[in-house]
C-alpha cells in the first residue's frame, strides 16, 4: 500500500477534551438534581412515562408523550444536521431491522454478545452478576429478597429472538438487531458505489435497536428498546488513529455546542481488558448523571474487522478500489455511536434548574426551569392570551397562526398568567408571547418573555416573527 498523504488525514481540531483513565472513579459527586426529580418532572409534563402503566407496566419499557417525542425528534435532527447537512462526506442509510441471521454470526453477536446471569436461589429473580455488589460485610445480597445464595453465572445472549414466516423453528429464526451498525457494513459497497463517495467517507443511520437487558434500570438510561444514532466512517488504514482522535473532538463539541456543561462531560479510554473483540481502541463520552458517571456515547476504532468478516462469510468482495492510487484495500472504520434516549436524558438533567426568582408582585418565588438549547426545546414559542376574554381571543389566535408555520408552538389559556409562565418554564419553552388588552385597544403589540432572563419586551405583531427569528438560535 502506498504512503499516506495529507488528503487522507482529518483537519486539525481545537477542542479541549477532558480525558480520564479507564479506572476513573464513577461516583458523580454533588449534582443539581436527583433522578427521582427528573422522573417525576417527565411524568408530570408528559415527557416520558411508564409503558403499559394501566396494566402495572413492563420493566424497561417507557412511552414518550407529546413533549418527549418533540425532544427526541430535536435530538435526532441536531445529530443529522451535524452529521449530514453540514458535511459533504457522510451519507444516510435506513437499513431493515430484520437481517439475515448470518449477519450476526459474522459480527460476533451470536457467539459473544452476552452478559453473566445469576439467579437468586430464594426468590428466583435473575440479575447481571457484574451489577451485584457486596454489602458492608462483603456479602452479595439479593436486591429483591435479601437472600445471599445465587447460582453460578451463566452466559446470557442479549439479542431478542423471533421468527419469520408461518413456522417457528431454527430455519425461520432471526434476531431483532442489537445495533444499527451492521446494516452500514453489509451495504457498504452498494452505498459507496451509488453515492460515488471516495474514502474517507461515512454512512450514518438513526434507528431502533433491541437488547434483552437482564436488569434495565435508571429510567430511560438502560432499556430493552431504544434508538441509536450511529455513524461508520471509512478511512484508509494507517490514518485510523488520527481519525479516531478527530471524531472524539467532534462529538465532544456537538454536546457542548448544544449547551451541555463541559464539567459534566469526560472522555474515558477503555482499558485493554475492556475492549470489544473488534476494537483497536475505544473511548466512552461519559456524562455525570445523578447516579454515576456513565456512558453517553462510544467512539470505537473497529479496524477492518466488520468488512473482513462479512466478506469472508458472504463470499462477496467488500474492499474499496482507490482509483487515484490504482490499489484496493479494506477500509478501517471509526464509529461514533450514541443513544437517542440517553442523550435526551442527559440534556434534560443538564438543563434542569431549581431557582428562586422575583415575581411580578415583588415576592420571591421558586421556579423549575429547563434551560434547554433552543434547538432541543420541544416547544419554541407559547402564545398566552392574558385571559379568555372574547376581545382577546381573536388576536391571540391570529398571533398563534403567525408563529406556528415557523416554530413548534403552543396556545395556552388555562389558569393564571403566572402559572402558565411556570408551566412553560418546566417544559423548556424559550419564549412566551402574551396578548393583553393593550394589544387590542391601542398598540397592536405583544409582550415577549425570555425563559432564561425572565425579561419582557414589547414587540409589535408585525415585527414578531423577525424578532423571534433573531433570538431563536436553532443551529
Amino acid at each position: 500500500m502506498t504512503a499516506v498523504n495529507h488528503a487522507d488525514l482529518p483537519p486539525a481540531s481545537d477542542a479541549v477534551v477532558a480525558h480520564v483513565e479507564p479506572d476513573a472513579a464513577t461516583a458523580p459527586g454533588p449534582t443539581d438534581v436527583s433522578m427521582e426529580t427528573i422522573v417525576e418532572l417527565c411524568k408530570r409534563r408528559g415527557l416520558v412515562f411508564q409503558g403499559s402503566e394501566i396494566y402495572g407496566g413492563l420493566r424497561g419499557a417507557w412511552d414518550y408523550g407529546p413533549l418527549g417525542v418533540a425532544l427526541k425528534d430535536n435530538v435526532k435532527e441536531a445529530w443529522k444536521r451535524a452529521m449530514l447537512q453540514l458535511r459533504g462526506d457522510i451519507v444516510a442509510l435506513d437499513a431493515a431491522i430484520l437481517m439475515h441471521p448470518r449477519v450476526w454470526e459474522a459480527s460476533g453477536h451470536v457467539e459473544g454478545f452476552t452478559d453473566p446471569l445469576v439467579e437468586c436461589r430464594n426468590c428466583h429473580q435473575r440479575f447481571r452478576a457484574d451489577h451485584l455488589e457486596p454489602g458492608e460485610a462483603g456479602v452479595v445480597v439479593c436486591p429483591s429478597c435479601g437472600g445471599v445464595e445465587f447460582t453460578e453465572p451463566k452466559a446470557f445472549n442479549l439479542m431478542f429472538r423471533t421468527f419469520v414466516g408461518p413456522t417457528e423453528d431454527t430455519s425461520s429464526q432471526v434476531w431483532l438487531r442489537p445495533e444499527t451498525a451492521q446494516g452500514m457494513f453489509v451495504d457498504f459497497s452498494h452505498v459507496q458505489l451509488t453515492s460515488r463517495r471516495k474514502v474517507p467517507f461515512g454512512i450514518a443511520q438513526v434507528g431502533k435497536s433491541f437488547r434483552n437487558e437482564i436488569t434495565p434500570r435508571n429510567f430511560i438510561f438502560r432499556v430493552r428498546e431504544f434508538e441509536q444514532m450511529e455513524m461508520e466512517f471509512f478511512v484508509r488504514p494507517g490514518t485510523d488513529d488520527a481519525w479516531h482522535d478527530y471524531w472524539i473532538a467532534e462529538r465532544w463539541n456537538w454536546y457542548v455546542g448544544l449547551g451541555m456543561r463541559p464539567e459534566n462531560l469526560r472522555i474515558r479510554d477503555h482499558g485493554a481488558d475492556e475492549l470489544s473483540h473488534y476494537a483497536k481502541a475505544t473511548v466512552d463520552v461519559e456524562y455525570r448523571f445523578p447516579f454515576a458517571w456513565s456512558e453517553l456515547e462510544g467512539i470505537a476504532n473497529r479496524t477492518d474487522f466488520d468488512l473482513r468478516r462479512h466478506g469472508e462469510l458472504s463470499g462477496r468482495d467488500l474492499s474499496y478500489y482507490d482509483q487515484a492510487r490504482d490499489e484496493r484495500y479494506l477500509p478501517y472504520v471509526i464509529e461514533p455511536a450514541a443513544g437517542v434516549d440517553r442523550s435526551a436524558l442527559a440534556f434534560l438533567v443538564d438543563a434542569y434548574r431549581d431557582e428562586q426568582v422575583r415575581a411580578a408582585s415583588g415576592r420571591m418565588e421558586r421556579r423549575t426551569v429547563l434551560r434547554l438549547h433552543h434547538a432541543l426545546a420541544p416547544v419554541k414559542v407559547a402564545v398566552l392570551p392574558l385571559s379568555r376574554n372574547d376581545r382577546l381571543v381573536p388576536t391571540a389566535r391570529e398571533v398563534g397562526d403567525l408563529v406556528k408555520p415557523r416554530w413548534m408552538s403552543q396556545y395556552d389559556d388555562a389558569g393564571s398568567i403566572g402559572k402558565r409562565y411556570r408551566r412553560q418554564d418546566e417544559a423548556g419553552t424559550p419564549f412566551c408571547v402574551t396578548v393583553d388588552f393593550q394589544t387590542v385597544e391601542s398598540d397592536r403589540g405583544v409582550t415577549v418573555r425570555d425563559r432564561d432572563t425572565m425579561a419582557q419586551e414589547r414587540v409589535s405583531i408585525d415585527r414578531l416573527v423577525g424578532y423571534l427569528d433573531e433570538r431563536l438560535q436553532l443551529r
